[in-house]
């Protein structure tokens, strides 16, 4: 376990837009992390550039140039901030070598994890997946639902400013709703999820918005929901300063002649709940409009600084 004096070295992968906030994130911010290199694939890359600037050693030579610098012997995390095909091989190669790896593409080797949610579960999981921006809003929404009542369904809507897609975000659009529908049941407890992505054009560009609806079975006490809900946004907003609700969560019911037709669950009535998100970046390197990549760095540093305090005890980092 890290204490007081020291501080576990990490590593990131991927020097673009993510990488490179997340990269400010931890050396202004992290109490139990420090940077010991970047890497990327493109020496001329502005991400490496401030990095080398900031004193932290760079590799532009992938995973291989990391395992040849002299730094990697005492880096115990590693972030993969690139994309799910790439992580797949980076994963590989770091695996033989007992580093942690932190996934923030949705290539969901290791097991999904929402820090408010599972992640004391997974501290020992040598790869541990960050879902996605829209999983890592949402999915807190639908475990406050289901932990006091039973979802039959949950869908979720993650919009987000155009400019802030990325090639590697507009790449892995597919994956981006495969992975966040499976989280949403695995990690959110909902029998059956689907997740939407939008793409927003609108100028100038508008804050990431998440719509996210449940549906219980059951007329469950509605206030003994929305506290739930309420408890889950402060908890999250703990390490997302701009993740807040949009308006007080808002109940539908639906009796047996307002059935809704959910595919694969056929005919439900229930209580549908419907919650509405905002989630702002905190403007560290990504405009603060960009609040989906910066939920998604922010949710991997708080994983990182948990799993960092849980490390067995070895030679780290002094201050």
């Amino acid at each position: 376990m890290t204490s007081n004096t020291t501080k576990t070295p990490v590593a990131i992968i991927g020097s673009g837009n993510i990488g490179t906030d997340l990269m400010i994130k931890i050396m202004r911010h992290a109490k139990h992390l420090q940077m010991a290199a970047m890497v990327g694939i493109d020496a001329a890359s502005e991400g490496l550039q401030r990095a080398a600037r900031l004193g932290v050693a760079t590799t532009h030579a992938g995973v291989q140039g990391l395992l040849a610098l002299p730094e990697f012997k005492d880096i115990r995390i590693v972030f993969d901030a690139t994309s799910a095909a790439a992580h797949i091989e980076n994963n590989a190669l770091l695996q033989p070598h007992g580093v942690r790896v932190i996934d923030l593409t949705p290539a969901a080797i290791g097991p999904y994890v929402i820090p408010v949610v599972n992640l004391e579960e997974q501290l020992a999981a040598p790869n541990i997946n960050m879902v996605t921006c829209g999983g890592q809003a949402t999915i807190p929404m639908v475990k406050a639902v289901s932990r006091v009542a039973p979802v039959a369904y949950a869908e979720i809507v993650a919009s987000i400013a155009s400019k802030s897609a990325g090639p590697g975000t507009r790449a892995n659009i597919d994956e981006f709703t495969e992975t966040t529908a499976r989280a949403i049941v695995d990690v959110g407890g909902a029998q059956k999820g689907k997740a939407i992505i939008i793409l927003n054009p609108a100028e100038p560009p508008l804050v990431m918005r998440d719509t996210v609806y449940c549906l219980t079975q059951a007329d469950t006490d509605r206030q003994t929901i929305a506290q739930s809900i309420e408890a889950m946004v402060a908890e999250v907003a703990r390490y997302v300063p701009g993740y807040r609700l949009k308006q007080a969560p808002q109940f539908d019911l639906y009796d047996q002649s307002q059935r809704l037709n959910v595919p694969g669950l056929g005919p439900l009535c229930g209580l549908k709940v419907s919650v509405f998100l905002e989630v702002e970046g905190a403007g560290h390197y990504l405009p603060t409009y960009a609040g989906n990549l910066d939920i998604m760095t922010s949710a991997a540093m708080a994983a990182a600084e948990r799993i960092a305090q849980a490390l067995p005890e070895q030679p780290s980092a002094t201050v």
